[in-house]
């Protein structure tokens, strides 16, 4: 099924969306990486405030290469997902409702995901000019140091994303 979703989201929002729909997402997303999430994660164990506000959010596994002139972002794909699933647990537990990266996760990110309401969105690997126009604002917001790997917040519009793993654990990667 085909639907249109405006950024943030929320548990009825997500308990809407099943393994295999095809999303286009409208809003706020934010960037983060490996890199990111660690200093995010050690953040959170200490109690400290990070640079982001998690509930409701979706963080896109993203490092983008840089934007050539006129552009708002270079290309744009996903990076492999699971490099985060040791954090994601209590970012989710945090308020997190998305990630969009590519390929599996772990069933601990799975078993966070059914608890805390959240959802797993695979955007296509390899067509990142693509993706970049659909990108129409980004702005570093934290950790500018790690460059290509510091925390975005981007505007986009259309941003065409599958359904990987819903809520109910429901896993395109795996038959059922």
């Amino acid at each position: 099924m085909e639907k249109h979703i405006h950024t943030p989201i929320n548990d009825e929002t997500v308990a809407e969306l099943h393994a295999g729909d095809y999303v286009y997402l409208t809003g706020t997303v934010y960037t983060a990486r490996d890199a990111a999430h660690k200093r995010l994660y050690e953040a959170l164990q200490k109690g400290e405030e990070i640079p982001l506000e998690l509930k409701d959010n979706i963080i896109y596994y993203l490092g983008p290469s840089p934007a050539r002139e006129g552009q708002v972002i270079g290309s744009a794909g996903p990076t492999t997902s699971s490099r985060m699933d040791k954090y994601t647990p209590l970012l989710l537990e945090k308020g997190l409702k998305g990630m969009i990266g590519k390929g599996k996760r772990s069933d601990a990110v799975k078993d966070a995901m059914e608890k805390y309401n959240a959802v797993y969105f695979a955007a296509i690997g390899g067509a990142g000019a693509l993706l970049s126009k659909c990108i129409k604002k980004a702005e570093v917001i934290a950790y500018e140091d790690l460059g290509t790997e510091a925390i975005r917040k981007l505007e986009v519009e259309n941003l065409p994303v599958i359904v990987v793993i819903d809520k109910y654990k429901k896993d395109l990667y795996i038959r059922q």
